[in-house]
């Protein structure tokens, strides 16, 4: 190793990360030194402004994307600094690249793969430096903080794109599109041995042979693998009650997330989650180890992982029914030999309640419950396509950034459609990640008539993209662009009513609506207690009836055409 390359980690006491201004710096000098092996550079800009970079390394020299796409290269692509208080794959990451750049040998073992990387993802998180905020994490001295410029978690905004920096993100993933994808992270929750955690694509939410694959061949590699290394990992420990005892359920990650995000492009992900209750120097071997399992793996199966994303791509422009929802199968688990810390529970000392710790002192091994099995509980029919208002541009964007193949309509044209019909959305009563998100949404399938007008988005299926257009524009999908309020002025009805007018004109819609008069009946029946209101009884007849009918209201803004 040539002494002046060593990074901020290596030259230190191993409990320091680097700042962001080191990092870029540092990466500088490597791609001056390097040109023929590292190409690094600024992909975007963040929220407060400041440049996000990403670097490419090939065995060749080979740099251009479209040359390599046009080749078939193998993608293999590392993010870091997500969440930059938990920073050891950033340190990590710049050993490995230090390593292409000045190890023959490591170089030659890439092959064909490109190894894509961002050094630090979540830039303006890296500045709000401190060593407060991650409150049990055992080092560095210093690191960064989760919310971004916006106070926002860049791990929830994958999919609804509030932040320039997930823009930047989901046009270099989407211009790359990576076959495996690994997201460096710590872990925080119950004490056990692992140093090493694992979150991945959840398998049959990936589906398929893809999904398949990942579960029996790949994952079981990665664990030995690891296990060869002298860094054992479990898959994340996710307890399904107070600690791990009474068994872990796999992680669903959802669109949110980044490997959740992953899977809407095919693309196998992995986040793995050292635990930051091990020493910085322990996380950062096992990062290591980890980031070069999976590439390791990556580019001795490239071929085949190619294959099976070509085939789920293919399949995907042709299904007939599509699972939007998943939920984890309660009554069959499997097991998972674990390596824990016996839970102890004692009287709380700050108040009148049992506490539950760890003793480490006790150790255990044994075979535990470990629920993997999520079988879909919501499935849709495929529609030819969906067509879209250009009105809900922030929708259109963000298919756009996605590589979406859409048309605009050129004349205005009448089509026959389905569309939901609203009936009720709950939502959570405090803003989520900047959004008032919504966990249940109950529909109604209708169908009639809708005039396009020039301008307006035409989005067929038969395209490699219609897994992430199915996931983002059926509103019943885990991350939804509706679940994420994209569309929610369609919720509120525009006009009113005079109580003291409308009381006398209710009843001649009663008599003369039939339809609306055995709706109110029935809703009499089942409402006792609201009788008494007259706000909510003229509400209901108000929106039940068909004479002041607003035919945008709760209803759905994205048509299919089936």
């Amino acid at each position: 190793m040539l002494n002046d390359l060593q990074t901020p980690y290596e030259k230190g006491n191993k409990n320091q990360t680097t700042t962001l201004a080191e990092c870029i710096a540092w990466y500088e000098e490597l791609a001056r030194r390097y040109p023929g092996i590292l190409s690094f550079g600024v992909v975007g800009t963040s929220d407060a402004g400041v440049p996000v970079h990403a670097g490419v390394i090939t065995a060749d020299g080979v740099f251009d994307r479209e040359q390599l796409k046009r080749e078939g290269r193998p993608v293999f692509f590392n993010n870091n600094g997500i969440h930059p208080g938990e920073p050891e794959g950033v340190d990590s990451c710049m050993a490995h690249v230090r390593d292409f750049c000045t190890q023959p040998e490591r170089l030659a073992a890439l092959g064909k793969t490109v190894f894509l990387f961002v050094p630090m993802y979540n830039v303006d998180g890296s500045l709000n430096r401190q060593n407060t905020s991650r409150v049990n994490q055992d080092g560095p001295e210093q690191f960064g903080f989760r919310g971004n410029s916006r106070h926002l978690d860049l791990n929830r905004d994958f999919v609804k794109c509030d932040t320039l920096t997930a823009q930047v993100f989901n046009k270099l993933f989407t211009a790359w599109d990576p076959d495996v994808m690994v997201d460096t992270h710590t872990s925080n929750g119950a004490d056990y041995s692992y140093t090493m955690t694992l979150i991945h694509t959840q398998a049959d939410k990936l589906g398929g042979g893809l999904g398949g694959f990942l579960r029996d061949t790949m994952l079981p590699h990665m664990f030995n693998e690891m296990e060869k290394r002298g860094w054992p990992t479990c898959p994340y420990v996710n307890p399904v009650k107070d600690c791990p005892d009474h068994g872990i359920a796999e992680f669903l990650e959802t669109p949110r997330f980044s490997t959740g995000y992953a899977a809407l492009n095919n693309t196998i992900g992995f986040m793995p989650e050292t635990h930051m209750l091990k020493p910085f120097k322990d996380r950062y071997e096992s990062m290591r180890a980890l980031v070069e399992t999976a590439l390791d793996f990556t580019v001795a199966n490239a071929q085949q992982i190619q294959s099976l994303r070509r085939a789920a791509k293919a399949e995907g422009k042709t299904r007939r029914e599509w699972p939007i929802h998943w939920a984890m199968d309660e009554e069959n688990a499997s097991t998972f030999r674990f390596k824990g810390y016996e839970a102890q529970y004692s009287p709380s000392v700050l108040g009148n309640y049992t506490r539950l710790s760890y003793d480490r002192s006790k150790p255990f091994e044994r075979d535990i419950k470990y629920f993997n099995s999520f079988p879909a509980d919501i499935v849709v029919k495929t529609p030819r396509a969906y067509v879209l208002s250009q009105a809900w541009r922030e929708a259109i964007e963000r298919l756009e950034w996605n590589g979406v193949k859409m048309e605009r309509i050129g004349a205005e044209k009448t089509v026959d459609v389905e569309y939901y019909h609203i009936k009720s959305v709950t939502s959570r009563p405090n803003a989520y990640e900047g959004h008032m998100f919504h966990d249940d949404v109950q529909l109604e399938k209708r169908s009639g008539k809708v005039t396009l007008r020039p301008g307006d988005v035409w989005i067929p299926l038969d395209q490699d993209n219609a897994r992430y257009v199915i996931e983002t524009l059926e509103p019943q999908a885990h991350d939804s662009f509706f679940r994420w309020g994209f569309f929610n002025s369609v919720l509120e009805k525009k006009e009113a009513f005079s109580d003291y007018v409308f009381e006398d004109h209710a009843l001649e819609l009663l008599r003369d609506e039939p339809e609306l008069k055995a709706k109110f009946e029935k809703w009499k029946g089942e409402n006792q207690t609201l009788l008494s209101n007259q706000e909510a009884v003229l509400d209901f007849i108000f929106a039940n009836c068909q004479r002041y009918v607003e035919p945008e209201w709760r209803r759905y803004p994205v048509y299919s055409v089936v």
